[in-house]
């Protein structure tokens, strides 16, 4: 990894540290906080700043590295429109609509002014037979950037969770980038994971009784997922890949599974496939009286296998087609316990108190 990248990680990592100290003031004036609710159990109202600084961090690094070919100025307007949206969603809770308007507009600056786009799946329903995309190449694009914002806004549901994921996806995608002879991709993916990992500090809780100080919130959510997802297709597209789409299918697994799995179930119940409940894997977790640290834990060590099998079936070069098929078992699996979550919960029932469980039920 050349000089400049390293130094520049340590700059990016050195002042998202000195502004998730310097951010929370600013924030209790402005009242960018999150504060307690049914659903939101933490004590008092936290700063929610984490999303804002990781971003001002990254914008950074980018000034650091010389990168010529690289569509700064795309990245920077897709982002930057997230951000904006974030922060007010933040202070003040946006529509659903305006919320996805902003993200399509987002992937269309994507696609239109960095030619980020998706045009092939690779075979990955039957060897040596890739999958192009042709006339749904832009709207699946922008299906699949929505999709990855969303998962990840999803899965943000306990401290330390959405970031510690996308720090391992982050270090997975620089990995590969780097052994693919990719620099300016590895470079930048190191940079976001410094970032990420500055965030992690205040967002994570080392002890049993410790808490979060800064929440990423949806201006955090949204922007990390926007550049987990603007790698995941540059990456896997061109002559040259760094690594396969099923690569990245298995890179962001638990936040996709999860998140797919939730949104089927509501309309088998005939809800919005947006309305929000407690019913996520995080949420079983927690009913089943694992600690929130536990809980990460657990999810985390999930999500590093589902990176490990990702990596290892790149390198190792197994048949795409075999990785999809694992993974859609995955799926199946997942969705079949979640189905029947109540049959997990009685499982794990030795770990409960009485009560823990009453709300899951209703």
């Amino acid at each position: 990894m050349p000089t400049e990248t390293l130094l520049g990680a340590g700059l990016v990592f050195a002042v998202c540290v000195i502004l998730m100290l310097a951010l929370p003031p600013l924030a209790h004036r402005l009242e960018l906080v999150d504060k307690p609710s049914r659903r939101k159990l933490h004590a008092g109202p936290v700063p929610v700043v984490g999303g804002l600084g990781m971003f001002l961090a990254f914008c950074l690094g980018l000034a650091v590295l010389e990168l010529e070919q690289w569509p700064v100025a795309s990245f920077l307007t897709g982002a930057g429109i997230l951000v904006v949206t974030g922060m007010l969603d933040d202070h003040r809770e946006l529509s659903s609509v305006a919320r996805f308007i902003a993200q399509i507009f987002a992937a269309a600056v994507m696609v239109e002014g960095a030619g980020v786009q998706l045009h092939q799946l690779g075979p990955i329903f039957w060897p040596e037979t890739a999958t192009p995309l042709h006339d749904f190449s832009l709207p699946l694009t922008i299906f699949a950037t929505v999709g990855v914002i969303n998962a990840l806004n999803m899965v943000d549901g306990v401290d330390g969770l959405a970031g510690s994921v996308s720090l391992l996806a982050t270090l997975a995608m620089a990995l590969l980038a780097s052994l693919a002879g990719d620099q300016t991709s590895a470079s930048l993916l190191l940079l976001l994971a410094a970032a990420i990992a500055a965030f992690l500090l205040f967002n994570w809780r080392f002890t049993a009784s410790g808490k979060a100080k800064v929440f990423m919130g949806d201006t955090g959510s949204l922007f990390l997922g926007f550049t987990l997802c603007w790698f995941f297709i540059e990456l896997t597209q061109g002559e040259a890949p760094a690594m396969t789409p099923v690569t990245a299918l298995w890179l962001f697994a638990v936040p996709l599974i999860d998140t797919v799995t939730m949104m089927l179930r509501r309309l088998l119940k005939g809800l919005s496939p947006f309305q929000a409940d407690r019913e996520h894997f995080h949420h079983l977790l927690l009913l089943a009286g694992f600690s929130d640290r536990e809980t990460v834990l657990v999810i985390l060590g999930v999500s590093a296998v589902a990176c490990a099998i990702g990596v290892a079936g790149y390198w190792l070069q197994i048949p795409e087609y075999l990785l999809f098929y694992l993974f859609a078992l995955a799926f199946v699996g997942y969705f079949l316990v979640i189905r029947h979550a109540w049959r997990f919960m009685r499982l794990m029932k030795e770990r409960l108190q009485p009560g823990d469980s009453s709300e899951f039920y209703q």
